[in-house]
């Protein structure tokens, strides 16, 4: 017998299956879409939880605002639209237009995508660019540049990167596709969570730029993560200047995207309360609430990450409760998640008003107790509304379109990012109650279209 010879099995002895590798049960694949996202939104979110502060502490104040290359035309453009700004508003609408475009840009690279570089080229380029925006934002000069890279690059990735999640799985594997999404918010929620602690510190010990070179280190963690798991992917399906022309939509399939579309603009309302949380809250907190916790004193920043623990800690809770009611015919379907996430959200922003009124009447700070349960509340309301939106997509679009209703999805976000910049102008001629109050109502309009609008929307996807 050679050396490399194998001695055959005995007669009616099968040999052992080979399993192939999972994680948690789901497509390696997922694993490193998950990682990339986790590393992505790190940056995101961490430099994120900076912006404001940074802006109106530090890059909008004499001495470093007039460094800023083309800063003068921006500002007289800006108030040529919403009117003489203070810099507390100048650095809100900053804000908000910046996670609005975030937002807004995906839909041109699921378009981008689908006719020329295909998903994963794609994504490769995206994290290059957003790489290269976290370096420009160590300069005052490039601030605007530094922005910019960020929003082209994000939009290349953030909607593409999606699709590929819903691509791992049959189209008829709807359970599939919402345990995907939900491990992949998981991702989200990590890099949320990790982003504005890590950078807030940095920030808060060595300086601003400190926090903003983290912030693009990780990014290019992202990139390599994303490039690792290349083989792994699903095939670019052929581009559309590459196959025949798809036939237009069908009846049915108008419908389903007029629904979908009408979903993700109900989300809306409730998002405009939620992500104010990264924005005047942290102005809030900083001017208003006692930041001493058990002798410790707790960094701003860190605020931009506590909603984002929550969502992680929540998640094998959720899916837990929604197995439960699923067995009694009970789980709530889509819409009525979308609501729910709503109303939770409306209780959230009704806390910082009573924590509001209550200080104000005893003449004191507000606990750091508050926007702690604040964030914990904002945490469970993004899981019931926003991965249950993007499964909801990844479900029901036709395939022809579905990479650039994925980026339209995030339409959402932009008209909510650019309303709450917009809004946070309001804060200098507001009291924070009657802020906060504003906001709860906000929320709860979401809320009410969800119900009211759940059984025609459930007739229009054929649900």
């Amino acid at each position: 017998m050679t050396e490399n010879a194998i001695d055959p099995l005995p007669a009616g002895i099968a040999p052992l299956a080979r399993h192939p590798r999972t994680f948690f049960g789901e497509p390696r694949a997922l694993a490193y879409l998950a990682f990339t996202e986790a590393w992505e939104r790190f940056s995101y979110y961490g430099m994120t939880a900076l912006l404001v502060l940074y802006l109106t502490q530090s890059l909008l104040l004499q001495g470093h605002v007039e460094n800023i290359v083309g800063f003068g035309p921006f500002r007289a453009g800006l108030e040529a639209v919403f009117g003489p700004m203070s810099t507390l508003a100048i650095g809100s609408q900053i804000v908000g237009l910046y996670t609005g475009f975030v937002y807004f840009t995906p839909v041109f690279g699921g378009l981008i995508a689908d006719r020329w570089l295909g998903h994963r080229l794609a994504v490769v380029l995206g994290a290059v660019l957003m790489s290269a925006g976290h370096l420009a934002m160590a300069f005052d000069a490039s601030f605007l540049g530094a922005l910019a890279l960020l929003i082209v690059g994000c939009g290349l990735l953030k909607g593409n990167i999606s699709t590929q999640v819903g691509e791992l799985y049959d189209e008829t594997d709807g359970d599939g596709r919402t345990r995907a999404f939900t491990i992949f918010s998981m991702g989200i929620n990590v890099g949320a969570v990790t982003g504005p602690l890590l950078c807030g510190l940095l920030a808060q010990l060595y300086g601003w730029h400190a926090g903003f070179a983290l912030a693009g280190l990780l990014m290019l963690i992202g990139l390599g993560t994303y490039i690792a798991g290349f083989r792994l992917y699903p095939a670019d399906r052929p581009r559309a200047r590459d196959r025949q022309a798809a036939p237009p939509l069908d009846s049915r399939q108008r419908r389903t995207v007029v629904a979908l579309a009408i979903m993700a603009g109900i989300t809306t309302f409730q998002s405009i309360a939620y992500y104010q949380n990264t924005n005047i809250n942290l102005i809030w907190i900083d001017r208003d609430v006692d930041m001493v916790l058990l002798g410790f004193h707790v960094p701003v920043a860190w605020f931009g990450s506590l909603d984002s623990l929550v969502s992680i800690a929540a998640v094998p809770v959720l899916l837990r409760l929604w197995r439960r009611q699923a067995g009694r015919g009970r789980e709530p379907d889509d819409l009525a998640k979308i609501g729910i996430g709503a109303w939770i959200a409306t209780v959230a922003n009704l806390l910082l008003v009573g924590g509001c009124l209550a200080s104000a009447q005893a003449g004191s700070r507000v606990p750091v107790l508050i926007p702690i349960f604040y964030d914990v509340l904002l945490g469970v309301a993004f899981l019931y509304y926003w991965p249950t939106l993007l499964a909801a997509v990844s479900r029901n679009a036709p395939p022809s379109v579905r990479a650039t209703m994925m980026g339209a999805v995030f339409l959402s976000s932009f008209i909510s990012d650019f309303a709450l910049g917009w809004l946070g102008g309001l804060y200098d001629t507001m009291s924070p109650a009657a802020f906060w109050a504003m906001h709860a109502g906000i929320a709860a309009v979401g809320g009410i279209l969800a119900f009211a609008l759940r059984r025609p929307l459930k007739a229009l996807l054929g649900a």
